[in-house]
């Protein structure tokens, strides 16, 4: 990743007021992008986006629907961006249950509506559409999945995102390509870091609990997922863009931007680690009936770490502690955003 690509690059970001888009936000201001937000108002009451003042630091905030496909389309053609990255989703697992009718027109259709926007847009030079590891069709075993594995998805949520997957894979295949814009998928983990107020996560939940002095209740202890800080697939979406923009077409497709395999623990695990850490936590497993979830998930970085030469730089235990360590000077009235421009230079100092 290279900070010199990025200054006074027109950056469009969908979903800039989410947890992940808050960082990417974060990330690229701090470089010297010029970012341009599209995405509805914050999800959640605190929120990354407010008490870190990100709206500041973008050229613009547009808070309008992914759905919307003439906003959409306004917007981008305003903002006369060469690199869009779409984060905008519906991106929980058991509000799909709840609302499958938004999730799947969110996450299908709003997709639809940023390509189609894209296709009549003059001067984008490279998409990122941000996916998930939940994109895969489920299978038996503990192998990590490959980017060419089959698409799926159990719950309405993965199979929105396997969906997303199809219709980015169209859309430059039919029209982008012809068009000499380069599009590519990123697929990364269950990302924990600073700013997440998200509900049923296992980090944002064991997190309130404490805030609220009582114990965390977890629903599948023995789930295996690929748990990874926000800047490690952060960083992987900013490398593929710029290779997107100086390497074209061997980087179009998708790409996995997950953990080592180490790193794919149980939440069992992360949370006797997390009650190791915080004096007086304690956690129970629920009774109540669960809606049905992957039992184990993992990806295979090879392609991103051979091709891209993106490797991730902070384990398990490190991301942990940067969380920990954000929330707690949150509770203790500091301001935000230097915090998170200070994890973000950190992240890049390591190695």
């Amino acid at each position: 990743m290279t900070r010199s690509f990025w200054r006074g690059r027109r950056v469009f970001l969908t979903g800039h007021t989410g947890f992940k888009g808050g960082w990417l936000a974060l990330w690229l201001s701090d470089m010297g992008a010029e970012v341009h937000g599209y995405a509805l108002p914050p999800p959640t009451t605190p929120s990354l986006f407010e008490i870190s003042d990100i709206g500041q630091r973008l050229s613009s905030s547009t808070m309008a629907d992914i759905r919307d496909s003439s906003a959409l389309a306004s917007a981008l053609r305003t903002s006369k961006a060469e690199v869009v990255f779409h984060l905008a989703a519906q991106p929980l697992v058991r509000q799909s249950y709840r609302d499958p009718i938004e999730t799947f027109g969110t996450n299908v259709m709003g997709t639809v509506h940023l390509l189609d926007a894209v296709r009549s847009s003059e001067g984008v030079r490279c998409v990122v559409n941000v996916t998930t590891d939940k994109c895969y069709e489920h299978r038996d075993g503990d192998a990590p999945f490959c980017e060419t594995d089959r698409m799926g998805g159990h719950d309405p949520y993965s199979s929105s995102k396997g969906c997303s997957e199809l219709i980015t894979d169209a859309y430059r295949r039919s029209f982008l390509a012809a068009q000499g814009v380069r599009v590519a998928s990123a697929r990364a983990g269950n990302v924990i870091g600073g700013g997440d107020w998200a509900r049923d996560r296992l980090v944002p939940d064991f997190l309130r609990a404490i805030d609220a002095e009582c114990e965390i209740v977890i629903r599948s202890p023995g789930a295996t997922r690929p748990w990874q800080h926000v800047l490690e697939p952060i960083s992987g979406y900013l490398q593929l863009a710029e290779r997107l923009c100086e390497g074209g077409e061997p980087f179009d497709g998708a790409w996995n931007f997950g953990p080592p395999r180490t790193d794919s623990r149980s939440v069992r695990w992360i949370v006797e680690h997390l009650c190791r850490e915080v004096p007086g936590a304690r956690w129970r497993v629920s009774t109540d009936p669960q809606p049905h979830e992957a039992h184990f998930l993992s990806l295979d970085n090879t392609k991103a770490r051979e091709q891209l030469k993106w490797t991730p730089r902070w384990s398990i235990e490190t991301a942990l502690a940067r969380t920990l360590a954000w929330h707690r000077a949150w509770r203790s009235g500091d301001p935000m955003q230097p915090q998170c421009i200070a994890q973000i230079r950190e992240y890049e100092d390591s190695r």
